[in-house]
């Protein structure tokens, strides 16, 4: 039982298996441990250990190596809570199947399972794309997996973009990045939007309460005060350049103090460049710049929790923690999930977030 805000919220504490849309009560029984994993590189997972010794047509026997309901290829979703609270926190495609014989216990079949991003890492290519914007090339690639594209970011025009000896995956996530976008799929829409645009919902929870553990740190070691991009404008023949700093965070510290600020005034100026780019115009330099130092701030504030089982908690979602403190309490921004089951711990939801302002 969660207790959400003043509602009391019962949830099954086993998780609910289905295979091309319908329920598999057998498989649900069966499940000996469970890992769903989730994070902002995109690619959802999921990992199942199932029992595969029993009664099987008026003999005793393997359950699941005929291949009849466990095969390669196939819908798999994973659900959790019950009534009004049932929600999927997993759907995807079966990509492998691990057949294990304990000495000690009955065989076991493991499931592993892979979302639609799945098609985008096997496929490998090298490239160019011309007077393109990123935009234009996550939704090309997206029809080209047959996928919805449901694109929201913004960012500078290129003269050519250069996919060298990489999956459409990497090539997509190494686009996002470079524009402070995020990627993920959820059944056959691939979505691609800035942290700021992503509204993935809000989840509040107290310690103790239905937050179980937390722990968190405000670490200064990868913070900088600002951080610069040099490179070549090729039309205007003439270096360029941009710098930027803490006040690209905007709201994004919600009145708290970020790790620049906090490194300047205790430390000292501390100032890097990013080299492995040339950026060929003004625009590109500012983006690339910008994208880069939010990344390192925003990893000032990094807490790792326990909660109770939760599908709302996904990355791209925010959680409200309380009872934290004045330096810890408040909104985090969800950037990895993991959904575990197992016979000895339960159901439980793991989740690491972050934010880049320290409250005062």
């Amino acid at each position: 039982m969660a207790d959400r805000g003043n509602q009391r919220t019962v949830f099954a504490a086993r998780p609910i298996v289905q295979i091309a849309g319908q329920d598999q009560p057998d498989l649900t029984d069966g499940l000996l441990s469970l890992l769903v994993s989730e994070t902002n590189q995109g690619l959802y997972q999921c990992e199942a250990r199932i029992g595969n010794w029993g009664e099987k047509k008026g003999s005793i026997g393997f359950l699941y190596f005929d291949r009849s309901l466990l095969d390669f290829g196939k819908p798999w979703k994973v659900l959790i809570g019950s009534g009004p609270t049932k929600a999927p926190i997993f759907d995807g495609r079966i990509t492998c199947l691990e057949a294990e014989f304990p000495r000690d216990r009955a065989p076991q079949i493991t499931v592993l399972a892979e979302d639609r991003f799945q098609d985008l890492r096997m496929t490998r290519r090298t490239r160019s794309f011309g007077q393109v914007k990123d935009a234009q090339v996550i939704t090309q690639i997206a029809n080209e997996h047959g996928l919805t594209p449901s694109v929201n970011v913004s960012g500078p025009a290129y003269t050519v973009l250069a996919q060298v000896n990489q999956s459409d995956l990497a090539f997509l996530r190494e686009r996002a990045r470079s524009i402070d976008a995020e990627l993920w799929v959820d059944g056959t829409t691939l979505y691609a939007e800035s942290r700021s645009r992503r509204n993935g919902g809000s989840v509040t929870m107290d310690y103790p309460g239905t937050l179980r553990e937390f722990s968190v740190s405000a670490d200064l070691a990868h913070q900088r005060t600002s951080l610069s991009v040099s490179g070549w404008d090729v039309d205007g023949k003439e270096a360029i350049g941009h710098e930027a700093r803490d006040s690209i965070l905007g709201s994004e510290l919600q009145g708290g103090s970020s790790g620049a600020s906090i490194l300047q005034s205790t430390l000292g100026s501390r100032k890097d460049a990013v080299v492995h780019t040339v950026p060929l115009s003004r625009d590109e330099a500012q983006a690339t710049a910008e994208a880069y130092f939010k990344r390192f701030a925003r990893r000032f504030i990094v807490g790792r929790g326990v909660a109770e089982p939760d599908a709302r908690l996904r990355v791209g979602s925010y959680v409200e923690l309380r009872e934290l403190g004045p330096l810890f309490s408040g909104k985090y921004y969800v950037s990895a999930v993991q959904h575990v089951f197992d016979g000895l711990r339960g159901l439980r939801t793991e989740f690491v977030a972050e934010r880049p302002g320290l409250g005062r």
